[in-house]
Formats: structure tokens, C-alpha cells, sequence
């Protein structure tokens, strides 16, 4: 068991004015299970990297102390575990088995326990394939049950976990968190879990840690005192305090097509069956398709296919007024007709400043710099990313890294705009931010297609659906 304290830490990343966290002062006792709760940008991501001991001189500037054990946390790294929001940064194998052996073999844990430690944890988790899968043609829930079993296989005194279960569909969310329940069981491994959905984790923690905004703290205490008393603040600031109402807004009559797939298609390589199966749909303007279905059933691949970012093994994805397919157009095409925003909006930056951003795709386009000027500084006040603007995209909170993602695919006016989980590791606030900024798209005639677990937001905006399953359709509205 390992106790955590921080002593006036506070911190500010490099190329930052604002401090991601100030005057932080807490002791977690070893062997307690926290959640740490706070709405966007408040600096939670950030005292988990400082418990890990990944916050770096030439990442920012420190003040204050973090402890493990009594000890600078980035001299314990060994005996700290953390599953990041991203799961494919941790992912470093190319088969599923040596990626979870990994941790073990740097750890010089005993031969002949490696192997079984990596069974149990890829049981543990529900992982669905063997050892042999390929991470590659993983899907990005699967990916995150894989690197959570590279925590467990560990077996660290500090679980550090940044939104387990955020992209996993419900089912799989809730195999997580039975997984969880049992390996916290069987371990007195200290334990701080980040999760917007307090719902969902309550039954997991003893201990609810509050900050606001800025990084301060907030409230500290047992869950029920904690919403209690500060349950109102909570969800004004966009924590998903149960039972809180949510938006609706639902769309007006579709418009003309804007987007078709016909009969599409994609196997990955080393896969026993296609990722896509000759899937067909038609996106209307002014309308938005959810595209739903448990993990691995060949969202993303449609998303891809959809947007031209990937060559399909049949079929064909068009718009109107094009004669080739989208795969088959110059990027600088492209980029006017249909925009893409990733499940990971840090996969799609390329350049040092927001600004600079969301001037990349107008550039690349052929604008002339008056215009590329105009809409940047549009793109910047329409969505609240002006303070911002000098910032490296790769500083930014999850709530802003996801608004820029949207930003930088609508610079160069596409008329179809493809999301892929647009919702992930939102708080509640955000959440509705993005309800409001897609029903805004939505309404001035842009075509959206959203890959999503995320039912309320389908709900929320009225979204017809396209559900798949194994790589085909299985229900689809008219």
C-alpha cells in the first residue's frame, strides 16, 4: 500500500499563462479509493500525471511538492500503474499478449509468472481475442480493456485511472467495471479514478475529491456528503450529478443527399472476418446519422470509409457533383467536401498554435489569407477558443482539445462533417456544448454522421440511427 500527498502543488503547462492547478493540498491514505471529480479543464488529467510522475521540467513549471510514500512521485514510478484517456498511447506491441507482457518483462517479474499474470488480466478485463491479436485492428474500446489489463498485470500499489470506461459501450463499460471490482478486491492498492459519470463509479469509491475551476479544490469528503452538500455547484460547473435534466434538440426536415455509401467494405489484414461488410446508407443535409453498435462492429471503419481516409475493398463512398469516389480525390478536394473529427482530437493536430490549427485546412485548400483570416477568427469566437489561440493544441483540456478537433474540420466549410465519438470524456457542461455546437451545424444545413455509444446525445439532438453489429447493419431508422 502506498499513501499520496501533495504539498502546495500547483502547475502550469509550458506555453500556458493560466495554471492547470493551483495550491493543491491532499494526503489519500493508502489503500483508499477516490474519485476525483471536476468539470473540464479543471486540472484532474494533471494531478494524475503528477501521481505518475510523468509532469517533466520541460513540460511546465512546478511548484510544490507531490509524494509518494514520502518520496518525489517521479521516484516511484515502478510502483505506480496508470491507464490514460487515450489507450493507444499505451499500447506498444504489436500482439495483445506482448503488450500486457510487457509491463512484466521491464518490471523483471519472475519468468515463469509472466504468462499467467497476462491471462488473468486479459480475463479479468473481458478481453474478447487471444494472445495473438494484432493491437492494430483493435477497436478503441478494445484497446482500452487491453491497456487496462497491462495496468492490473502489474499488480502496482497505485492505480491511477483517467475515464476507464468512457469509450466503451454500455455493455463493455460494465464488464470494466465488474473487472475493477474484482481485481480492487483482491489488491489493497491505493486508487484514484477519474470519471465524469458519478453513477457509474460510486459503488468503486470511499472517497469523492471536488475540484472547480482553475484546479482549486472544491469539497472533500464521503460521496454522499459531498453531492449533498455540493451537488448544485457540481452540476452547474458540468459534473454528471444524477438525475440532472438534458438538452433536447431535435432537427428540422433533411434537405438533399449529401453523402452515400454504397455496398461498402474493409478487411484488415491478419483478421478472421471484414472489419465492414457491404454496408449502405444514404446522409441527408441538414440531418444527423448516429452510428451505433457495440465495440469492434465496424464504426470507425465506416467513418473512414465515409470520409475518403481509407480505401474500401468494395463499394464506394460519394458526394453529389463529384464523379470519382472520396478516396479518390486530391486532399485538397477532400478537405471542402467532407470534414472528419477523430475519436482522439490530438491525432488530427499538426501544428504548434490553435490559431495556426484552424488555419491548416483553409491553406491547404488554396484560400487566399484575407479569407483564411476571416474564418479563423470566426472559428475562434464561435467556439470560445479566442483565449486560446497561441496555445499548443496538445496543452489543451479535453473539452477544448474536442471543440478545436470540430473547429479545425469546419474550416474549410465541408459540406458533411463526420464525428467519431464526438462525446468522449466530456463533463456534463462540455457535453452540452457539444449537444448545442452540432444541433447549431446541424441546423445551418451541414450533413453529420456521429459514431457514438453515447445514447443521450443521439436522444438529445433527435439523430436517425444506424446500428451494426459485426461489421453489417442490423437496424437502420428511414
Amino acid at each position: 500500500m502506498i499513501p499520496v500527498e501533495f504539498r502546495g502543488f500547483a502547475w502550469r503547462h509550458a506555453g500556458r499563462r493560466a495554471q492547470a492547478v493551483t495550491g493543491v493540498d491532499l494526503r489519500v491514505e493508502p489503500g483508499e479509493r477516490v474519485l476525483l471529480l471536476g468539470p473540464s479543464g479543471s486540472g484532474k488529467s494533471t494531478l494524475l500525471a503528477a501521481l505518475a510522475g510523468l509532469l517533466t521540467d520541460d513540460a511546465g513549471d512546478q511548484d510544490g511538492e507531490v509524494l509518494l510514500d514520502g518520496k518525489p512521485a517521479a521516484e516511484q514510478r515502478s510502483r505506480v500503474g496508470i491507464l490514460f484517456q487515450d489507450p493507444e498511447t499505451q499500447l506498444v506491441m504489436a500482439r495483445a499478449g506482448d503488450d500486457v507482457a510487457f509491463g512484466l518483462e521491464n518490471q523483471a517479474a519472475p519468468a515463469g509468472e509472466i504468462w499467467p499474470r497476462v491471462r488473468d488480466a486479459l480475463d479479468a478485463v473481458g478481453f474478447p481475442y487471444g494472445l495473438d491479436r494484432d493491437t492494430h485492428a483493435l477497436s478503441g474500446g478494445e484497446q482500452q480493456r487491453l491497456a487496462l489489463a497491462g495496468v492490473l498485470a502489474r499488480r502496482p500499489e497505485l492505480i491511477l485511472l483517467d475515464e476507464p470506461t468512457a469509450n466503451l459501450d454500455p455493455q463493455g463499460a460494465q464488464d470494466v467495471r465488474d473487472a475493477l471490482r474484482t481485481a480492487l478486491a483482491d489488491t489493497d492498492a491505493t486508487l484514484v479514478v477519474v470519471e465524469h459519470r458519478v453513477a457509474d463509479i460510486l459503488d468503486l469509491v470511499d472517497r469523492v475529491i471536488a475540484l472547480g475551476h482553475g484546479g482549486t479544490l472544491l469539497a472533500d469528503g464521503p460521496a454522499a456528503r459531498v453531492l449533498a452538500d455540493h451537488g448544485d455547484t457540481l452540476a452547474a460547473q458540468g459534473v454528471w450529478i444524477p438525475g440532472a435534466p438534458l438538452p433536447h434538440r431535435p432537427g428540422r426536415t433533411p434537405g438533399e443527399p449529401a453523402l452515400r455509401g454504397d455496398g461498402l467494405a474493409l478487411a484488415y489484414p491478419g483478421t478472421a472476418r471484414p472489419a465492414l461488410d457491404g454496408v449502405t446508407f444514404e446522409l441527408r443535409q441538414g440531418e444527423l446519422l448516429a452510428v451505433t453498435g457495440p465495440n469492434g462492429s465496424g464504426k470507425s471503419t465506416l467513418a473512414l470509409l465515409a470520409g475518403g481516409l481509407a480505401v474500401p475493398d468494395a463499394g464506394t463512398a460519394t458526394v453529389p457533383g463529384e464523379r470519382r469516389p472520396l478516396h479518390r480525390l486530391p486532399a485538397r478536394r477532400l478537405a471542402t467536401r467532407v470534414g472528419s473529427v477523430f475519436q482522439d482530437p490530438e491525432h488530427q493536430f499538426v501544428t504548434a498554435t490553435v490559431r495556426d490549427e484552424l488555419a491548416f485546412g483553409p491553406k491547404q485548400a488554396g484560400w487566399p489569407k484575407d479569407r483564411i483570416d476571416a474564418r479563423v477568427a470566426e472559428l475562434l469566437d464561435r467556439l470560445r477558443l479566442a483565449p486560446l489561440a497561441q496555445a499548443n493544441p496538445h496543452t489543451l483540456s479535453g473539452g477544448e482539445a474536442r471543440r478545436l478537433s470540430v473547429a479545425g474540420a469546419l474550416a474549410a466549410a465541408p459540406g458533411v462533417l463526420l464525428l467519431d465519438e464526438p462525446t468522449f470524456g466530456q463533463d456534463r457542461r462540455t457535453w452540452g456544448e457539444l449537444v448545442d455546437l452540432t444541433a447549431d451545424i446541424r441546423d445551418e444545413g451541414t450533413a453529420l454522421l456521429a459514431v457514438t455509444h453515447d445514447r443521450d446525445f443521439a436522444q438529445a439532438l433527435g439523430a436517425r440511427e444506424l446500428a451494426l453489429d459485426s461489421g453489417r447493419v442490423v437496424g437502420a431508422d428511414s
